[in-house]
């Protein structure tokens, strides 16, 4: 989603603040050398994306990260830590006060600050993923670069066997139910064929209604909805203490859709969960999963 739109359509950023949490699309190949530090001089960390934040406190690197951003809420451990200013706008000062000796960042960040950081002789490495198959490597790198191998390996394997069993299942499915994912609701939101939510459903043994535009995410009108008819619907803009779904029940016309009229209109998400690629994959699918088997 280029960054023209959003400066184009500021009534939505919000939106692209979400979206922009997914880190999406590994780059590049991994130098044949190894990263790895020796045990007690391990680096000290920088992380740009949220996203990379989790995988950082996963792989049990989280004491040698000494600064975020401050959409890097998840885990509650990472809010003690130096915000060095919001997600996809770093304050080059704070980065140079720390003293970094990695800076992780992601495909989605603005090359151009990338090249200032680059330029204050910090080292950067970009770790991101666009779909769940990606964040097992991206556990793994991130890993290596923090001198926890072990550790990532590890669950990198256990995300790698769930994301097998999921796809098997989806695989022998005789049923898809379609999901429309609501991102946002004005205007309404939802993901295309290329973009994270739609994996998820996917594994989840779904089928996303947003899969019939080539797009990541995009913008959609409520007779859309209407016309495509989803069996489910699912409200991820909300925050986990709010309601949106009698909202949904109540737009003009939509008393028509399945997912209405059978009351499989759900609410109340941890939206980090299906919005931003990373640990949490696997409990992200088993969510989406469960509502899809409630009748």
């Amino acid at each position: 989603m280029p960054d023209s739109f959003l400066h184009r359509n500021p009534s939505i950023s919000v939106i692209f603040f979400l979206l922009l949490l997914l880190a999406a699309g590994c780059s590049g190949k991994q130098q044949e050398r190894s990263h790895e530090k020796q045990a007690g001089n391990k680096p000290r960390i920088v992380s740009l994306a949220p996203s990379v934040t989790e995988m950082i406190y996963a792989v049990g690197a989280g004491d040698q990260l000494i600064g975020r951003t401050s959409a890097c809420d998840w885990p509650k451990e990472a809010e003690k830590v130096q915000v060095v200013g919001a997600f996809g706008k770093p304050s080059l000062e704070i980065l140079a006060s720390l003293h970094p000796d990695i800076v992780l960042d992601v495909d989605l960040a603005d090359e151009q600050n990338g090249k200032k950081i680059e330029a204050l002789g910090i080292r950067r490495e970009r770790v991101a993923c666009s779909t769940p198959d990606d964040i097992a490597p991206a556990l793994r790198k991130i890993g290596q670069l923090t001198g926890h191998r072990r550790e990532a390996d590890s669950l990198a394997a256990r995300i790698t066997k769930g994301l097998l069993t999921f796809r098997k299942e989806a695989e022998e499915a005789t049923r898809k139910p379609s999901v429309y994912l609501e991102i946002w609701d004005d205007p309404l939101w939802t993901g295309g064929k290329n973009s994270y939510t739609s994996a998820l459903i996917w594994y989840a043994g779904g089928k996303n209604i947003g899969d019939q535009v080539e797009k990541e995410y995009f913008e959609i009108s409520p007779e859309w909805v209407v016309k495509i008819n989803p069996d489910i619907i699912a409200c991820m803009y909300m925050s986990n203490k709010s309601s949106g779904a009698e909202t949904v029940r109540n737009r003009a016309g939509w008393e028509s859709i399945n997912a209405v009229k059978n009351n499989r209109v759900y609410e109340r998400f941890d939206n980090s969960l299906f919005l931003r690629s990373g640990p949490r994959v696997l409990e992200g699918i088993e969510q989406l999963k469960k509502i899809m088997r409630s009748e």
